[in-house]
């Protein structure tokens, strides 16, 4: 049986579309379509969407990304959807927390660089990006990953780096015992410099390199990642102090 795709009007003669690849079975909006099909399974079903890039994420990061670019992409959820996404949770949960992170980490010194976040983090959360990943590509150009492969694997690393700071407000949700909350971000600059090493070295490590240069490598770039956010945030800081109120 023959029907004809309701996107570009080509003939169809099995489950997809084979000029536009939209699906035979295209209905009608319902509600519970939208619940169940466009909400649930297009966000968190486990086997495609959000769910299951977070997922990938923190089971073999640097191995799914490395696929991802390669061309296994039908599954992960868009870096840039994934970024927003995790932005507006890391809204809401400061929402309920019982102290403000300005309060936690003292006025005086980084008054500014939350100046900055309150109107612009949507922007600001990308900014040390392009620098990094640079700093990838020159440090691993044996792999003839390209700038922009090197800008995509970094986004999706972004997300998984995001995702790990949640761990701060969900603690600030329970208490605001202060030193208690200073060791816990400790802890998590520390597990972020892990994670990025581990993303790091999973997703380079089908390139020819020998195993303690690899080590090396990701080391460095690990470091380089924590400084480039850290000058990032001062910058960010200074201008919060000198052009907002």
């Amino acid at each position: 049986m023959t029907s004809n795709c309701l996107n570009c009007n080509q003939e169809i003669t099995g489950k997809f579309c084979s000029n536009c690849s939209q699906a035979a079975a295209t209905h009608r909006f319902s509600l519970s379509h939208v619940i169940k099909h466009d909400f649930i399974h297009g966000i968190f079903h486990f086997d495609k969407g959000f769910f299951y890039t977070i997922k990938e994420l923190f089971t073999r990061p640097g191995h799914s990304i490395r696929e991802y670019v390669q061309g296994k992409r039908a599954k992960h959820y868009n870096y840039f959807a994934t970024i927003i996404l995790l932005l507006a949770i890391g809204y809401f949960l400061k929402k309920w927390t019982k102290i403000e992170a300005l309060d936690l980490y003292g006025k005086t010194e980084v008054s500014g660089l939350f100046k900055v976040l309150k109107h612009y983090s949507k922007i600001t959360i990308f900014l040390h990006v392009p620098i990094i990943a640079f700093a990838s590509y020159l440090l691993f150009k044996k792999s003839r990953q390209n700038y922009t492969e090197n800008l995509v694997l970094n986004m999706y690393l972004l997300c998984g780096v995001l995702t790990i700071s949640f761990i701060l407000p969900i603690f600030m949700i329970f208490t605001e015992n202060k030193e208690f909350l200073l060791a816990v971000n400790q802890f998590l600059t520390v597990l972020t410099f892990l994670y990025v090493i581990l993303f790091y070295y999973q997703y380079f490590s089908t390139f020819d390199w020998k195993k303690y240069q690899l080590i090396i490598l990701v080391i460095v770039i690990a470091v380089l990642y924590l400084l480039t956010k850290q000058v990032t945030n001062n910058l960010l800081n200074i201008i919060g102090l000198k052009y907002l109120k």
